[in-house]
């Protein structure tokens, strides 16, 4: 899983070389290597070139060279187009060897008109929305922002992005690609927080404490290095993730039906939550294979049966040692809110009862649930879960008041709420998860991510102000050191130690974070990648392998977005010399990653338990599932 970049089998192993040698054919291969095509020097000529070719050359003739901008053109790159997609074919083209680029305030993002270039960021009335949009010649313009997956190559004075397309564009000086990344960055904080750039709103937008977010370079990384070396000490440590180590699939199979979501065990067996049913598998070292077995909502009887839900279940939750299982479905398709579940009796395979979620008499909505801690589904006498809602944060229990079992034979039975809060309109709740001791973190519409301790759901220990895109999906570790949210477009990974004024390491789970807070990594696909999963495909559900021990360590994070599941090295994203981080602007981004390709879209990806982990593998098997397949594949040596 090493390499700087994605996939051998889609697009070459490194794009930068793809980029350069293309680039040397279409200056009439003058360029020996990359660094030198980025040089000012003049460039050897290849031996594969005739003796003529060679004195020609040598003889310097006064024509125009790719290299040499026009002095009275402002803002001149050199415009590149890739071509090819993820055939063998694939490669860089020349789409202008000279043009420019300018950064223009407009309400029209799609829109043509007659100004020139810069022109509107002056001229035009403000009159509704209006967004920094960026021109490069007359071929592209685009909305700036992070849909445009902009990557930058320091080192060769040039960036990639999307814009209906792969585009890169080289530099002629490093002042002129450092002024384009400032001014690019300016113009996106603008566009998503609808205020200038300047050190004033920067501490509006994310807090004195969270400074470092908006200026990187002056973050204390220290205790990403700390964490690391913490990292090195783990259980099995003595076998890390290598570069020579490749993903091996071991099992396929057919589903019964559509699969909607995935239910790992952690014991015998998991689960497929299909249309019509759902579908037990068992757990094996090597992944997970079908027993046969198949529960159907609807067995024709109408109490134990799911007639009464409004839709197919999305939200699976394993509890009481995997005995029983909560099924949520939404109440409005489109949407996840919902006013109540199914319990599930795995053994009997029947539907025992119907929960409502109520407070103070009221009939009230939840949009997810989950368990109450990250081992709470083995518990045998698990009888609480958490629920969340836009603004509303609880745990609730399935016995009454006094804690003696209800009666199921009730009609609809109502679920206890027994800690919680239900906040004022505007925290915007999207997605949570649980550590290992039960502290919980929250992730917002508005991209805030909030850490609560085990003992309050009223307020927050500490609010990452996060990078004003929404969090759909979010997750952490055992020990609650690292969180993962999922955005559409980036992985955002948060570390939460910090030193509190006694010099102890605390997470900001259990205590307030002081200023000395790092700056978050961020985990992209490539401009090339991205295009390829797709305009309509965004970033889902990204978690970390699973472990339910103190002491033991996550290994690896995966995520879907469209066909493509990405797999990234944990300790490679947390190494700051990794080489991804090299000549980088702004946030520490990785790009080093593996992708497996289906041929239908990707219903979820999630490791198995650390327990089915085998001694020649690091980590437990991944699971893939789209609609009518799951996958199983182990962490090998290449051979």
């Amino acid at each position: 899983m090493g390499g700087s970049h994605s996939r051998e089998e889609l697009i070459s192993d490194s794009d930068e070389e793809e980029y350069e040698e293309e680039e040397e054919n279409y200056q009439d291969s003058k360029d020996d290597t990359p660094e030198r095509s980025s040089s000012g020097r003049r460039p050897k000529t290849p031996s594969s070139l005739d003796e003529v070719a060679a004195k020609l050359e040598a003889l310097k003739l006064k024509y125009p060279t790719s290299n040499t901008p026009n002095p009275s053109l402002k803002n001149a790159v050199k415009l590149y187009l890739h071509i090819g997609g993820n055939t063998p074919k694939a490669k860089w083209v020349t789409s202008e060897k000279l043009t420019s680029y300018a950064f223009i305030k407009t309400a029209k993002i799609d829109g043509q008109d007659g100004a020139e270039d810069g022109e509107e960021s002056e001229n035009e009335e403000e009159s509704g929305d209006v967004w920094w949009v960026m021109k490069v010649g007359n071929k592209i313009r685009v909305k700036v922002g992070v849909e445009m997956q902009l990557k930058s190559f320091g080192d060769q004075r040039r960036v990639d992005f999307v814009a209906k397309g792969v585009w890169a564009m080289k530099f002629f000086s490093d002042e002129e690609y450092k002024s384009f990344v400032r001014k690019f960055n300016d113009c996106s904080f603008e566009n998503t927080y609808k205020m200038e750039s300047n050190d004033a709103n920067k501490v509006k937008v994310y807090g004195k404490d969270f400074i470092g977010w908006a200026n990187p370079e002056a973050a204390d990384d220290s205790i990403w290095e700390d964490a690391e070396d913490a990292f090195s000490k783990s259980p099995r440590s003595a076998t890390p993730v290598r570069a020579n180590q490749d993903l091996r699939e071991e099992f396929e199979e057919a589903a019964n039906g559509g699969i909607q979501s995935l239910a790992l065990g952690a014991l015998v067996n998991s689960f497929l939550v299909g249309d019509s049913g759902i579908q037990v598998v068992k757990n094996f070292t090597h992944g997970i294979q079908g027993k046969g077995v198949y529960v159907n909502f609807d067995n024709g009887n109408q109490r134990s049966g799911l007639n009464s839900v409004h839709s197919t279940p999305r939200k699976a939750l394993l509890m009481r040692a995997e005995t029983n299982m909560l099924l949520m479905s939404p109440k409005t398709e489109g949407k996840p809110h919902t006013t109540g579940l199914h319990q599930l009796d795995i053994e009997t395979g029947k539907i025992v009862t119907e929960w409502k979620f109520g407070k103070d008499g009221t009939e009230i909505t939840m949009r997810d649930i989950a368990n109450d801690s990250k081992g709470a589904q083995l518990d045998p006498s698990g009888a609480t879960f958490l629920g969340l809602d836009d603004n509303r944060l609880c745990r609730w229990d399935m016995r009454d008041r006094n804690g003696i079992v209800q009666n199921l034979a009730t009609s609809t039975p109502v679920l206890n709420w027994t800690q919680g809060h239900q906040f004022s309109r505007g925290t915007n709740f999207q997605c949570f998860a649980t550590t290992g001791d039960g502290s919980i973190v929250v992730g917002s519409l508005d991209g805030k991510i909030r850490l609560y301790s085990i003992t309050s759901m009223r307020q927050a220990k500490t609010a990452f102000p996060g990078l004003g895109s929404p969090i759909t999906h979010v997750d952490v570790t055992f020990d609650g050191k690292w969180i993962l949210g999922t955005t559409d477009t980036y992985l955002i990974l948060i570390c939460t130690l910090f030193t509190d004024k006694d010099g102890k390491t605390k997470t900001g789970f259990n205590g307030r974070m002081g200023h000395r807070v790092a700056a978050p990594r961020l985990l992209k696909l490539t401009p090339v990648d991205s295009h390829l999963a797709g305009v309509n495909n965004k970033f889902r559900n990204a978690q970390f392998s699973w472990v339910t021990e103190n002491g033991k360590q996550e290994r690896h994070l995966v995520a879907t977005v469209g066909k493509f599941s990405v797999i990234w090295n944990f300790q490679q994203v947390k190494n700051g010399s990794h080489e991804c981080y090299h000549n980088q602007e702004g946030l520490k981004s990785c790009y080093c990653y593996k992708i497996v390709l289906k041929d239908d879209s990707i219903v979820d990806s999630r490791f198995m338990h650390d327990k089915f982990a085998v001694s020649d593998s690091p980590e437990a098997p991944l699971v893939i599932a789209t609609p009518l397949k799951v996958s199983s594949f182990s962490i090998s040596s290449r051979r």
